[in-house]
C-alpha cells in the first residue's frame, strides 16, 4: 500500500485539508530521477505560482533506490510512496493522493515543459476531461529516437486511432491533463507503460470530451527506463486485447466466410482459374468454417466479459444484446446442425441406392460434418454467453 508524506509547501497552509482551495495537482511518477525531480518539481510550482493557479505537486516515487524522494520533498512536493514497480502502479497512488479539482500529467525526466500547466488548465477550464498534449512536430534534436518518431508512435497511435476511434495524434504523450471527477468511469487498472493508452481508451469509450494542442518535447535528463520493443510489445498487445471485434470478430467472419466459399466451390465443381478444385481444397475450406466460426465465439464472450466484468463499452455489442436471446443463438446451431444432418442422410440414401458398395461423395460428407460441428459451436457458445449474463446480473 501507498504511503504518504505530507510537506506545508504544496500552495496550501500546512494546516489545510481543504480541497477546495486546490485547482489543480501536478502528478509526477518518480523512479530514481534525483537528476530531475527537483527541477521539475520546482518547474511545476513556479509555472502555477506565476499564474495565479492554486496547486500543489504530488510526486509518486516507485521504490527509488536514490535520492529521489527526498530531493522531491525538499523542492515542495508531497511524495507518495507505491512499493509495486510500474508506470501505471505510481499514477494510480498519485490520482489517490491528488486533491486538486484537475490532475495534470508529466514525467520527471525534464522531457516536457511545465510551464505549458496554465493552457492545460484553459481548455479544462472550456469543458474538456482530458486534454492531451501532442509532441509530434516539436520534437527537439535528441529528444526521441527515430524509431519511436517515424515508426512506434505513428503505428500505435494509428492502431489506437483506427479500433477506438479517439482522434487523438499522439495517443502516447505523457504530460496530459484531465478532471479528476472522471477518474471512476476510467476504471484505470493498468500497472505498466501500457497505462497511457488505456486512458485514452477508455476517454474514448466514455465518449469523454477531449482536448489536444501541440507541446514541445525535450532530451530527457538521466538513464531513459523505457524498453523500445519490450513497451511496444506491450502497449500493442493491449490495443488488441482491449478490442475483441479486431483480434476476434472480425478475422473470425473473414476466415468463416472465405472457407464457406471455398467449401461451395469445391463441392459444386465450380471451375475457377480453369480447373475444378478437389478434396484437399474441401478439406481447407472446411478448416477455416470451424476456426472462424469458434475464433468469432471467442470474440463475443471476450466482449461479454468486458461488457460485464469490466465496465467495458462497445456499440454494436450493446445493440446485440439488447436485440439477440440465448435462443435465437439455439435456433441459429440447430439449423446448422440440421442442414448437416440432413446432408448425411442423403449421402447415406446414396450409399443405399448404390447397393451399399463403393461411395464418392467425400466433399459432401466434409462438408455435412463441418455443419454439424459449426452447430455444434454455436449452441454451445450461446450458452456460455448466457452464463455470463446470468453471472453479472446474480453478482449484479
Amino acid at each position: 500500500m501507498s504511503t504518504l508524506e505530507h510537506t506545508p509547501s504544496s500552495g496550501l497552509p500546512a494546516d489545510s485539508d481543504s480541497t477546495d482551495e486546490l485547482v489543480v495537482s501536478v502528478v509526477i511518477p518518480c523512479l530514481n530521477e534525483e537528476e530531475n525531480i527537483e527541477a521539475c518539481v520546482a518547474q511545476a510550482l513556479g509555472a502555477m505560482a506565476a499564474a495565479g493557479i492554486a496547486g500543489e505537486v504530488v510526486v509518486a516515487d516507485n521504490a527509488s533506490t536514490d535520492r529521489s524522494a527526498e530531493l522531491a520533498t525538499a523542492a515542495g512536493a508531497r511524495v507518495v510512496h507505491e512499493p509495486r514497480r510500474g508506470y501505471g502502479s505510481a499514477y494510480m497512488a498519485g490520482f489517490a493522493a491528488a486533491r486538486g479539482k484537475y490532475i495534470v500529467m508529466g514525467d520527471a525526466d525534464l522531457t516536457y515543459d511545465f510551464n505549458e500547466i496554465p493552457r492545460f488548465v484553459e481548455e479544462l477550464d472550456k469543458g474538456a476531461e482530458l486534454v492531451m498534449g501532442d509532441r509530434m512536430d516539436n520534437i527537439k534534436p535528441g529528444a526521441m529516437p527515430w524509431l519511436h518518431r517515424y515508426v512506434g508512435n505513428p503505428v500505435l497511435s494509428g492502431i489506437l486511432n483506427g479500433f477506438f476511434k479517439t482522434g487523438i495524434s499522439d495517443a502516447h504523450c505523457g504530460m496530459r491533463a484531465l478532471r479528476r471527477d472522471v477518474l471512476p468511469r476510467l476504471d484505470l487498472r493498468t500497472t505498466g507503460m501500457e497505462f497511457a493508452s488505456e486512458m485514452v481508451i477508455r476517454a474514448g469509450k466514455e465518449n469523454l470530451r477531449i482536448a489536444e494542442f501541440p507541446i514541445d518535447y525535450h532530451p530527457r535528463g538521466g538513464e531513459s527506463k523505457l524498453d523500445t520493443w519490450r513497451d511496444g510489445w506491450r502497449h500493442l498487445r493491449f490495443l488488441l486485447v482491449h478490442s475483441p471485434t479486431h483480434l476476434f470478430v472480425l478475422p473470425g467472419v473473414v476466415l468463416s466466410a472465405l472457407g464457406l466459399l471455398i467449401a461451395l466451390i469445391s463441392v459444386s465443381g465450380v471451375e475457377v482459374f480453369g480447373r475444378q478444385w478437389q478434396l484437399h481444397t474441401t478439406v481447407g475450406g472446411s478448416m477455416l468454417m470451424i476456426v472462424g466460426v469458434q475464433v468469432v465465439a471467442l470474440g463475443l464472450c471476450a466482449h461479454a466479459y468486458g461488457s460485464y466484468f469490466m465496465g467495458e463499452k462497445d456499440a454494436w455489442f450493446d445493440r446485440m444484446r439488447a436485440r439477440y436471446r440465448l435462443e435465437h443463438g439455439l435456433l441459429l446451431g440447430a439449423a446448422s446442425a440440421s442442414v448437416g444432418l440432413v446432408t448425411g442422410i442423403v449421402i447415406f440414401g446414396i450409399w443405399i441406392n448404390s447397393g451399399f458398395g463403393s461411395l464418392s461423395e467425400e466433399r459432401l460428407a466434409i462438408l455435412a460434418t463441418t455443419l454439424v460441428v459449426i452447430g455444434l459451436q454455436t449452441i454451445f457458445s450461446s450458452f456460455l454467453l448466457s452464463i455470463l449474463g446470468l453471472r453479472r446480473r446474480s453478482d449484479g
